[in-house]
C-alpha cells in the first residue's frame, strides 16, 4: 500500500513538472533569410502574447516565447509566414526562418500621357526601328563603314565612344534606382548612412545581376539583390573603418 502511494505521488509530481515545463517562457533567438541572404526590418509577433520585435541588419532577432507559440513574420514585398515553436526549437532556444519574396514589377514613369501617339505611328520614322541613345548613335556612326571603323579603331575613338556608352548606361540605371527607393529605405531598412547613399547606389549599378534586374524592371529581384548588396557594402565599410 505504501509503495502504491509513493508511486502515485511520483506520477503526480512528474505530471506537474511536465505541465510547468510546457508553460515556461524563454528568449528564443533566430535568423530570417531569403535564399541565404539576411533580411532586416522583418516584423515578428508572438500571436499568443502579442510581443513584437524586428530583425536587425543581419536578419537576427530575439523574442520571448514558449513551446507551441505561433510566431508571425511579415514585411512589404515578402510573403507572410507563420511558424510554430516546436519542442526541439524551444529546447535549443533558436530557430531559422526562410521567407519568400513576392513578385512585383518596377514602377515606370509615364511622361507621355498619349502613349499611343508615337513617331512610328505618325510615319515620321519606320516601324520597329532600333532606337539608339546619343552615345550609341556616335558609336554607330563611327563604325558604319569599313573605312570609318578601321580609322576610328586605330585612333582610339571607337574605344572612347564605347566608354561613353557605358557611362550613359550607368547614368540611366542610377536614375531608375533613385526613383525606385527613397532615402528613408536606405537609412532605416538597409542601414546605409545618409552620406553614403550615393556611393552605395554606384556600388549597386556596378553589380551585373542587379543591373539586369533594373533593366528588366523586376522589382522583386531588385529588392532581393539590394539587401545582399547592402549587407556586403556595410561589411566592407566596417572592415575599412576598423583597418584605419
Amino acid at each position: 500500500m505504501k509503495k502504491n502511494i509513493t508511486f502515485l505521488f511520483f506520477l503526480v509530481s512528474l505530471s506537474l513538472a511536465v505541465s510547468a515545463q510546457v508553460g515556461v517562457e524563454k528568449t528564443i533567438k533566430g535568423q530570417i533569410t531569403a535564399d541565404a541572404i539576411p533580411l532586416s526590418g522583418i516584423n515578428i509577433i508572438n500571436t499568443s502574447s502579442k510581443i513584437k520585435t524586428l530583425s536587425d541588419q543581419y536578419g537576427n532577432f530575439s523574442i520571448t516565447a514558449k513551446e507551441g507559440d505561433v510566431l508571425s513574420f511579415s514585411a512589404v514585398d515578402y510573403e507572410p509566414l507563420r511558424k510554430i515553436i516546436n519542442k526541439q526549437e524551444f529546447n535549443l532556444g533558436s530557430i531559422v526562418v526562410n521567407m519568400t519574396a513576392t513578385s512585383i514589377e518596377l514602377r515606370e514613369v509615364v511622361v507621355n500621357k498619349h502613349s499611343e501617339i508615337t513617331a512610328e505611328n505618325l510615319g515620321i520614322i519606320p516601324q520597329n526601328q532600333i532606337k539608339l541613345t546619343p552615345a550609341e548613335r556616335k558609336v554607330y556612326t563611327a563604325t558604319s563603314t569599313p573605312t570609318d571603323a578601321l580609322l576610328n579603331y586605330f585612333s582610339g575613338r571607337t574605344k572612347m565612344l564605347k566608354k561613353e556608352v557605358a557611362v550613359e548606361q550607368k547614368e540611366s540605371l542610377m536614375a531608375k534606382l533613385e526613383y525606385l527607393f527613397e532615402d528613408k529605405y536606405y537609412i532605416e531598412t538597409l542601414k546605409i548612412p545618409e552620406e553614403h547613399i550615393k556611393g552605395f547606389q554606384y556600388y549597386c549599378v556596378e553589380d551585373a545581376d542587379f543591373a539586369n534586374a533594373l533593366k528588366s524592371k523586376n522589382k522583386t529581384m531588385s529588392m532581393f539583390l539590394i539587401v545582399g548588396l547592402a549587407f556586403k557594402y556595410n561589411k566592407n565599410r566596417e572592415n575599412t573603418t576598423e583597418g584605419n
